[in-house]
């Protein structure tokens, strides 16, 4: 039986709070034809944001498809280009006959085929008769509009895990020539297709949208606001009393702090403690709870802190000690970072291995919550 906190699953109505802006804005964006990327923390809420958004178009009356697929295990061009084409065709089709005609009729004067044989093989419905060109790759980023006037039909492409396009081979040039169809794309093209670019590897997006500048002309960016603190506490008060028990609003205030108001958190952090108690939900209950997460969560975070130079582990020391000009004759003699070049560096690898990022202020961030609270306490026994 579900029980009032969900977090092992995308959640739209009464479980989707405090994002009703941003799934107006998407779904704006999305009914004007535009292409949207977002790119925040893993478990942030970006899935359920589209669910959601893409729920409310329905209710208003929209008819559409809605194609998704992840690049998470994507590492040749060839898998990437079968992930679009398998994705978008069986939006229309069910059948090795219908593939081949898709193919034939979509990628016509390109090198790439359907092929029987292969598909039954591997699932493949795209098979090369000799090296791709960039037409043939072109061609297949293009199915998408190509298909969605074929069929008549408004499509919507979610794409997860983009920044992972990088690790595939050749990804600055499945970038490129993916970056000259959109921005190629004819007004009726737009009006029948629209991609949903998303990732949790915030400064990987971050290198492709911000620092290179990709897709600027073709794609808007959405970032998800912070979900209010009263509404978490809303949320979770009448959750647990549908269990008929009961929980001091200012409990819920500090749980919303040390998780920085991240849901996904928080929902996992309530359904313990609604497993824990059966009446009044107390501190110790609290502390059993997140005894519990730390305990699920506490390997990844010492393979974490593992992977790090000593350099790297004193930068981020500073970092949680509250220090933000690492270049600083005192902090590079006070932990011991070598030279203001060697700080640069460092902060490069940290953000690298997605453990900070830096605000427009520049001040660094630690994108868990739930590391930052134990590589304070647990790793480097900070006190408060």
């Amino acid at each position: 039986m579900e029980g009032p906190f969900i977090y092992n699953k995308h959640v739209t109505g009464k479980n989707n709070i405090g994002r009703k802006n941003d799934a107006v804005i998407l779904g704006n964006l999305l009914k004007a034809g535009e292409n949207v990327v977002i790119y925040e923390p893993a478990k942030t809420g970006k899935m359920s944001l589209i669910q959601q958004t893409l729920y409310n178009m329905k209710i208003q009356g929209q008819q559409f498809e809605v194609a998704e697929f992840s690049l998470l295990n994507t590492r040749s061009t060839l898998e990437l280009l079968n992930k679009f084409s398998n994705t978008l065709m069986r939006l229309f089709g069910s059948t090795p006959a219908e593939y081949a005609n898709f193919a034939a009729d979509l990628l016509d004067g390109t090198n790439l085929v359907f092929d029987p044989k292969v598909y039954a093989e591997s699932d493949q419905t795209l098979s090369p008769k000799w090296d791709l060109d960039e037409n043939d790759i072109k061609a297949v980023l293009s199915m998408g509009y190509k298909l969605a006037l074929r069929q008549g039909k408004r499509i919507y492409i979610i794409i997860s895990e983009f920044q992972d396009i990088m690790l595939s081979e050749n990804g600055d040039r499945i970038m490129r020539l993916f970056e000259e169809v959109l921005d190629a794309a004819t007004p009726e093209q737009k009006g029948a297709c629209s991609y949903i670019l998303v990732g949790s590897q915030v400064n990987a997006m971050k290198e492709i949208f911000e620092n290179f500048g990709h897709f600027r002309r073709s794609v808007e960016p959405l970032h998800l606001s912070t979900i209010d603190t009263k509404d978490i506490i809303d949320y979770t008060v009448r959750g647990f009393l549908t269990g008929g028990k009961v929980i001091e609003r200012d409990l819920m205030l500090g749980v919303c702090k040390l998780f920085r108001n991240n849901i996904w958190y928080i929902n996992h952090f309530a359904a313990i403690c609604d497993s824990l108690s059966k009446g009044y939900i107390m501190e110790p209950i609290l502390i059993e709870a997140l005894d519990m997460m730390l305990a699920i969560h506490t390997p990844r975070f010492i393979a974490t802190m593992d992977d790090l130079t000593g350099f790297q582990v004193s930068l981020l020391r500073a970092i949680l000690e509250g220090h933000t000009k690492f270049s600083s004759s005192e902090v590079i003699r006070r932990y011991n970072l070598n030279s203001s070049a060697n700080v640069r560096r460092l902060k490069d690898a940290l953000c690298k291995k997605e453990i900070i990022t830096f605000d427009e202020q520049e001040i660094p961030i630690i994108l868990d919550p739930l590391f930052e609270y134990w590589v304070k306490k647990y790793y480097f026994e900070i006190k408060d």
